[in-house]
C-alpha cells in the first residue's frame, strides 16, 4: 500500500520528540465466532480502554531503533517483530519517509496479559512518528494502518469503548454513561494470543459455535453507568481456552470474588485476570486480598474509559 504524501514528494522529518500515552484495555464482552478460512475468527469485541498507560517517544535518529523500560521491560521484543517498529515502518513506506527513528517505550501495561500492550505501543508509534514526520495522516489513513498491524491496534488508537467486528478491527463507538472501577491481577508469565485461540478451537472442536454477537444487556449496563448490571452481563468465549492452558488462574478469579468483586472474568486471552468492583475503596480492598492470596504477582487498579492514544 505504499504511495507518496499527496503532496507529491518524500516528507522531510520534521520536530525533535514527540511523546504519545496510549491505554490497556478489557474487554467487557467476548464473543468469538468459529475459525474462518483465513484462520481468525469473527468476533463481537467489546472494549474498554482503562487507565493503564504505554507512553511511546519518538526522536529522531540515524536508523529504526526500540528500546524500553518499566516492569517486564525484558519481555518485550526489540526488533521489527514489535508492533512499534511495524508502525513506524508501515507509516514511513506509506508516506515516502526514511524510517530512521528511536522509539522508546515506557511500559506500565503488563506484557503478554491480554490487556493489549503491544497493540497500544504500536498505535502509540504511529501517532508519534506521524508528528514527528509531519505526515499529516488522516485519522481514517491512521486507522488503516492500524488494522494492517492487527486486530486490537485500531482500538488503541480510538481508546473510550467501542464494539469490534470482524476480527475486532471494525469499530462502533459505545456510549457509556458513568465510570467503572476495575482490578488487575498479573499472573506469571504471559499466555500467547494464538494459542489460546487454538485451544478455543480445539475444546469448541465438533459442536455448533453461535454467531458472535454484542449483548444488548451490557451495552445498556455501559449506557446508564450501572456497575451491578454490566457485572451479570461481563463474558470472555475464551476464559475456558485460558483457564484450559492455565488452570491456576481458578483460584485468581475465586480470590477476586471472595474479596468483594462484583463480577471477575479472564482479560481477553489472558492470563490477566479482571475484576469489576463497585468504586475506589472497594477496588482497593480487592487488589489488597488479591496479592495476599499469593495467587498472582501483582494488582493493579484502574477506571474506565480512558482516552486513546494521545500526544501529551
Amino acid at each position: 500500500m505504499s504511495r507518496s504524501h499527496t503532496g507529491g514528494g518524500p516528507v522531510k522529518p520534521v520536530g525533535t520528540e514527540v511523546t504519545v500515552r496510549v491505554p490497556a484495555k478489557v474487554n467487557a464482552q467476548l464473543a468469538v465466532g468459529a475459525a474462518r478460512p483465513d484462520g481468525f475468527h469473527d468476533l463481537a469485541n467489546v472494549f474498554l480502554a482503562v487507565g493503564l498507560y504505554d507512553e511511546v517517544t519518538a526522536v529522531p535518529a540515524d536508523g529504526l531503533r526500540i528500546t524500553c523500560s518499566g516492569p517486564d521491560a525484558a519481555q518485550v521484543p526489540l526488533d521489527t517483530t514489535n508492533l512499534a517498529a511495524r508502525a513506524a515502518l508501515a507509516l514511513a513506506e506509506r508516506y515516502g519517509v526514511d524510517p530512521v527513528v528511536h522509539l522508546h517505550i515506557a511500559k506500565d501495561i503488563p506484557v503478554a496479559g491480554g490487556m493489549a500492550g503491544g497493540s497500544a505501543d504500536g498505535a502509540a508509534a504511529l501517532v508519534a512518528c506521524d508528528a514527528l514526520w509531519g505526515t499529516g495522516a488522516s485519522r481514517d489513513e491512521l486507522l488503516a494502518i492500524c488494522a494492517e498491524l492487527g486486530s486490537d491496534v485500531p482500538f488503541s488508537l480510538v481508546g473510550g469503548a467501542a464494539l469490534g467486528t470482524g476480527r475486532g478491527e471494525k469499530l462502533t463507538p459505545i456510549e457509556v454513561g458513568g465510570t467503572f472501577h476495575w482490578v488487575f491481577a498479573v499472573a506469571d508469565g504471559g499466555l500467547s494470543t494464538p494459542a489460546v485461540y487454538g485451544e478455543f478451537d480445539r475444546l469448541t472442536a465438533g459442536t455448533e459455535v453461535p454467531e458472535p454477537t454484542a449483548s444488548p444487556a451490557l451495552l445498556a449496563a455501559l449506557r446508564s453507568g450501572d456497575s451491578g448490571a454490566l457485572a451479570k452481563a461481563l463474558g470472555n468465549d475464551l476464559q475456558p481456552a485460558a483457564l484450559s492452558l492455565r488452570p491456576s488462574l481458578a483460584d485468581t478469579l475465586a480470590a477476586g470474588t471472595e474479596a468483594g468483586a462484583l463480577a471477575a472474568l479472564v482479560s481477553g486471552s489472558g492470563p490477566t485476570t479482571a475484576f469489576l468492583v463497585a468504586d475506589e475503596s472497594a477496588a482497593e480492598k480487592v487488589a489488597a486480598a488479591l496479592l495476599a492470596s499469593g495467587t498472582c504477582r501483582d494488582t493493579r487498579v484502574a477506571a474506565s474509559p480512558a482516552p486513546g492514544a494521545h500526544i501529551i
